[in-house]
């Protein structure tokens, strides 16, 4: 399994491309403590994003400084597949919305 230090891209999934990029990175936030890096999904030529969101990483909790981020195809594939089987439909308008995934995008 190759890493990928990219920000972005596109992913095919069951025959159907996929843009991503990355919306926002692991953070402490004063009201919710360690929010997770999101990224957001949406289908090629399709009006609706996805706002994908994982868990903080354990070791920001731990107070160890932040790693680099490790996103593959493989792992935005899955996130798609999640973001499919709760329910977002991307050819449909309307406001983004947010799915929460495993750290392996499931």
């Amino acid at each position: 399994m190759s890493k990928s230090q990219s920000k972005g891209g596109a992913v095919q999934v069951d025959g159907i491309l996929y843009d991503w990029h990355l919306q926002r990175e692991p953070h402490l936030s004063d009201d919710e403590g360690w929010r997770g890096m999101t990224i957001c999904l949406q289908q090629r030529d399709a009006r609706r994003e996805a706002l994908v969101e994982f868990p903080p990483p354990k070791r920001l909790m731990k107070g160890l400084p932040p790693g680099r981020l490790q996103l593959d195809d493989a792992t935005i594939s899955r996130c798609v597949r999640a973001a499919l089987a709760a329910g977002w439909e991307p050819t449909t308008r309307g406001k983004p919305v947010t799915f929460m995934v495993d750290a392996d995008g499931n």
